[in-house]
């Protein structure tokens, strides 16, 4: 039976099926509108490096014909012939894509699917609709990429640019149409009456390989051979023509000459009396503790200019009856709440921003433990277990006065989390080990390892500061008041046991007898407080937050 997959589902093809040489077939249409479905071979940055791997109608197959377009076929739109064992080394990912040629948009498209054949029997199915798009006029359907061994992912992403967006995304390059130059006229003599044409029988057309047969002779394998689906019975009906005209990689539209841009934004006159400062540019900012590089933080006003209104506010001076952050494309209430739709990226954990995390449990089998309460919101069907009898909800909750209590997700669904507005960060770990303060894990999976670690030491609150060593293969999401800052491990580093969040499992741990004046002290109160020191090897950290309790 086929597995359906949604947006953003992904998984081995060994877990699929034993088979590599694969039918991809996808369907798409719409009344009175035509697509072109094309396959991407892209390199380990993603880029079309080689053209010869752009698989279209005006280029059939690859090279080596690891990759080759079918045709209409079985019900599908378009189809394809994918061999996973002789696609070159070179190529780490195909992308499977449909555009639109002519006028129109994604969301007029009917129930369409892409799916993966092997020996003949359908493995796997991404349905969707045109509700699921907007304005897009490109969209990548689905993806096979090469993670260790071949994996399919569920996509579902478009582009409102059509083709040239989506070529220039993968880096290739837009050709300008131009017409062949005229030769010169040879000699010729005059054209004499010609006899009509005998009736004669059209060529057949070369027959195709034989469904199940290798292009080359190969050893009988165990796998299912390529093969694909059986004509449905009564045949499908008559399928909208996928090219009605032979087009190129060019703009869809011929583009109006832009005005230029001024280079930098008017200045604000000075206050009276002072002498106007120059503007200095923006410099880029590095990746944040926990962030995706190429994901930034929108940075705050500067000093004396406007803060951006909360959201559902219009900013002073804004016209009334226009809502604020509408795009160029037009008004309304969908417009306006299109920056603030769900983000799926196909992976486990997806941040949806910079205090909301959602993690898909139908991706990597295990459960999730999470910090009682802080779930807001899921989709499917999730079942959450009480983890108070666990060791490490005893240990935590109890010992440190934390009261941090678990909670186990598991089932097949969506989970949104997060807790008083913190600050989240996925850390993903690849065998590696790494200590957070047990007062700032938010969640992690269950297939990590896990321990409670004690840090005793007079002053501490408590009397002990209480740690959980994370290790093995997962993510566990950290949560801070306000961005952190990673600092390397050096024989004088010093961090307030109130402030640091997380260090690397091999540094080593010492409490520091330092006593200062705090400034909130009270009568009755000490003011006492304890520092750790921190020791290690180099390439050893510690994180620390902008707050401390």
């Amino acid at each position: 039976m086929a597995r359906e997959f949604q947006r953003g589902h992904k998984a081995k093809i060994s877990d699929l099926t034993a088979g590599t040489d694969l039918y991809v077939g996808v369907q798409i249409a719409a009344p009175g509108l035509t697509f072109d479905i094309s396959c991407f071979g892209l390199d380990a940055n993603e880029q079309l490096s080689d053209d010869r791997y752009f698989i279209f109608f005006n280029q059939p197959k690859s090279p080596e014909e690891s990759i080759q377009l079918l045709g209409a076929q079985s019900g599908d739109t378009e189809s394809f012939r994918v061999t996973l064992d002789r696609i070159p080394a070179a190529i780490q990912k195909l992308s499977f894509t449909a555009t639109l040629d002519g006028a129109g948009q994604m969301s007029q498209i009917g129930p369409g699917y892409i799916r993966i054949v092997a020996g003949g029997e359908e493995v796997v199915r991404y349905a969707f609709t045109g509700s699921e798009f907007t304005t897009e006029r490109a969209v990548m359907l689905g993806d096979f990429y090469l993670k260790d061994v071949w994996r399919f992912a569920a996509v579902g992403q478009g582009f409102d640019g059509g083709l040239e967006a989506l070529l220039k995304n993968f880096g290739g390059e837009v050709a300008e149409e131009e017409p062949p130059p005229a030769a010169a006229p040879g000699f010729a003599p005059p054209a004499q009456a010609a006899a009509p044409p005998a009736f004669g029988i059209p060529p057949a057309p070369q027959p195709a390989p034989a469904f199940g047969a290798p292009s080359t002779p190969q050893a009988p394998q165990p796998a299912p051979s390529f093969g694909a689906p059986a004509a449905p019975t009564p045949p499908p009906a008559p399928q909208q023509p996928v090219h009605a005209a032979p087009t190129i990689a060019a703009p869809l539209a011929p583009q109006a000459p832009q005005a230029p841009q001024p280079s930098a934004a008017p200045q604000a006159p000075s206050p009276y009396g002072q002498p106007q400062q120059p503007q200095q540019p923006l410099q880029p900012q590095p990746p944040q503790f926990g962030q995706v590089p190429g994901q930034g933080v929108p940075p705050a006003a500067p000093f004396g200019q406007q803060a951006p209104s909360p959201y559902g506010q219009q900013p002073p001076g804004a016209p009334q009856g226009v809502p604020q952050g509408v795009p160029a494309t037009g008004a309304g209430l969908r417009a306006a709440l299109q920056p603030y739709k769900e983000t799926a990226t196909g992976q486990r954990w997806t941040p949806q921003n910079q205090q909301l995390m959602r993690v898909d449990l139908t991706m990597g089998g295990a459960g999730v433990l999470a910090r009682q309460g802080s779930m807001v919101m899921y989709q499917g069907k999730v079942d959450f277990g009480y983890k108070s009898a666990g060791f490490v909800g005893r240990a935590v909750g109890n010992a440190t006065g934390q009261e941090m209590q678990l909670m186990r997700c598991t089932g097949r669904g969506q989970v949104f989390l997060a807790e008083e507005g913190s600050h989240l960060h996925p850390i993903e770990l690849q065998g590696d080990g790494i200590c957070v303060s047990a007062e700032n894990v938010l969640a992690f999976d269950e297939s990590l390892q896990y321990e409670v670690r004690r840090v005793e030491g007079h002053g501490i609150p408590g009397g002990a500061l209480f740690t959980m060593l994370f290790q093995g293969t997962g993510t566990v999401v950290v949560k801070t008041h306000g961005t952190p800052v990673v600092l390397p491990v050096t024989p004088t580093t010093f961090a307030d046991c109130n402030a640091v969040v997380a260090w690397s499992a091999a540094s080593q741990v010492i409490v520091s007898s330092q006593v200062r004046l705090r400034r909130n002290a009270y009568p009755g109160h000490s003011g006492e407080t304890v520092n750790l020191q921190f020791r290690g090897a180099p390439g050893n950290f510690i994180v620390v937050q902008p707050y401390e309790v």
